[in-house]
């Protein structure tokens, strides 16, 4: 069985995408500790010929609480302009009408820690894109939050009876294969891609949020653009 664990983040590039859909099961690390200016409440969308941020208001974040104890700021305060940005952004890309009505239906889930509403932005996307992958929040289930770093890791692996942990390349610098190895289990990567697509005729602007990527691309170019190689 195939294991990816990663930080809960608001509709995430395509490369966290291509993670999912390469593993059997998705562990959301929900319960360690909030990064600001990070991608947790945050992303990249392209407005006009600009990188602009969306972003989801936070209320008290501070990276000494765990993520799921971060909230949102109530949506009637921000989910309105929110959704005005992103029609701005891509009133006229080819797919906005299906995404911008999913976007909606995402974003006015009454969601009120950052965590579940960042995971619910990934698994309602891999819903719409088909993709099987079973998620589970870290919080609900290992009962190891002592453990840090590789160690929480590979216990969470071990737990769910993983054969293979499989990464983003940053993974490349934080974990050892013998590590894993010791225990009967294969560390393994994806090489993201993050090909050029048409987006409004300018200068493309890679791995901006999965948003982008839905806007320019029918659902079925998606599904082929999520298809990349497991390697060690």
């Amino acid at each position: 069985m195939k294991l990816a664990i990663m930080q809960p983040y608001l509709f995430p590039y395509i490369g966290y995408f291509q993670l999912a859909a390469a593993v059997d099961k998705f562990v959301f690390y929900d319960d360690v500790n909030y990064i600001k200016n990070g991608w947790i409440n945050r992303n990249r969308i392209l407005l006009g010929d600009q990188v602009r941020y969306l972003t989801v208001p936070l209320s008290g974040a501070s990276s000494s609480l765990k993520i799921n104890e971060v909230h949102v700021e109530p949506s009637e305060r921000w989910l309105r302009k929110l959704l005005e940005s992103v029609r701005h952004a891509y009133a006229k890309a080819p797919h906005y009408p299906q995404v911008s009505a999913l976007i909606e239906r995402i974003m006015s889930e009454a969601l009120t820690p950052i965590s579940s509403l960042a995971a619910n932005t990934v698994v309602e996307i891999c819903r719409y894109l088909e993709i099987d992958t079973e998620f589970v929040p870290s919080s609900t289930k290992y009962g190891n939050a002592q453990l840090k770093g590789v160690d929480r890791v590979v216990d969470i692996c071990e737990k769910e009876q993983a054969s293979i942990y499989v990464n983003l390349p940053g993974g490349r610098a934080l974990y050892d294969s013998k590590v894993f190895s010791a225990r009967g289990m294969e560390l393994a990567f994806i090489e993201p891609n993050v090909s050029p697509y048409a987006q409004f005729g300018q200068a493309f602007q890679p791995a901006l949020s999965i948003l982008d990527v839905l806007m320019f691309n029918s659902k079925n170019r998606v599904q082929d653009i999520l298809c990349v190689e497991v390697c060690s």
